[in-house]
């Protein structure tokens, strides 16, 4: 194909002006209806920095580096992946031991789960997205009885993120309970919230038992439908959320979706609660807790 020119090579950012992304746009037509053998890689550099600078998610970025050999180069540059980076203070989470040869390197570590304050809370990137992830680990929650070891012991097991975790001994009536602030979680973003768990060989006390699980804003009226723990019964009632099993071999259900708004509305602490309601609840046993995880609506784990 023959090699096409945008004037004067001097680079683009985010800030392009309408003008600009005309001539690429102009220079595009006449690169697909000019050529009988057009390649991506025959587009001039402002193109292509324009192109990037366009880019609104991690994903687009990452397809659009797989079309050419010009277009990786220059999805690949940290001026296109910085942009998709939290917050200093939310990056400065990184271990300062691990070094990053760029910017889109250290944003696919983000994108792993891994544990701060002092293990009580998990954090990671979505991939796709951008948006944060956030999971509550047991140490964050207020669970009945989780200090008392006839109820509750804490162990440690090389599947979960943190320390350490709690095993549902032995109790009648469950109830945990956790507040999420809204800043540590992405503005604008819808969530989905859900409790992530494993069961044990011996666990008991679940299989007819619906727990009541509700997520929404601490000091108005929290949306609510029951859970199932155990889904060896299968309940007549569609209000019912049965957990499945996710990709890291944790069992997780859904709770509920709340919005956030960044703050905009007064709204600025998130109350999630786990609940018996049987008028005389069955001893349980056998479970363990990972914690309560935030993340984006529609992602996966």
């Amino acid at each position: 194909g023959r090699k096409l020119s945008m004037g004067q090579k001097h680079g683009v950012d985010a800030r392009c002006n309408a003008a600009e992304v005309c001539d690429c746009w102009e220079i595009l037509s006449e690169f697909i209806n000019g050529s009988s053998s057009p390649s991506f890689d025959d587009l001039p550099d402002d193109c292509l920095s324009i192109i990037s600078s366009l880019t609104n998610t991690p994903r687009d970025a990452f397809l659009a580096g797989l079309v050419s050999k010009n277009f990786g180069l220059q999805f690949d540059s940290d001026s296109v992946w910085e942009k998709f980076l939290p917050s200093s203070d939310y990056v400065s989470l990184i271990p300062k031991s691990r070094v990053f040869a760029s910017k889109k390197e250290l944003y696919f570590a983000l994108c792993e789960p891994f544990p701060n304050h002092n293990g009580r809370m998990s954090f990671r990137l979505d991939k796709a997205s951008g948006k944060k992830c956030v999971m509550l680990s047991a140490r964050k929650l207020l669970i009945r009885r989780v200090l008392d070891p006839r109820h509750w012991k804490w162990i440690s097991i090389p599947e979960s993120r943190f320390e350490k975790v709690p095993e549902l001994v032995n109790i009648d009536a469950l109830d945990i309970r956790g507040f999420l602030n809204t800043r540590m979680i992405s503005p604008r973003t819808h969530y989905s919230v859900y409790i992530v768990y494993t069961k044990l060989s011996h666990c008991y006390g679940f299989q007819t038992c619906r727990i009541l699980a509700g997520v929404g804003f601490q000091g108005h009226e929290i949306p609510k439908t029951f859970i199932c723990f155990d889904t060896i019964k299968m309940w007549p009632d569609k209000k019912i959320t049965y957990s499945k099993k996710r990709r890291d071999g944790w069992m997780e259900a859904k709770i509920g979706d709340i919005f956030n708004d960044g703050g905009l509305t007064g709204f600025d602490l998130i109350e999630v609660r786990i609940y018996d309601v049987a008028h005389r609840p069955r001893t349980k046993s056998g479970v363990i807790i990972e914690g309560i995880e935030f993340r984006p609506k529609d992602t996966s784990q």
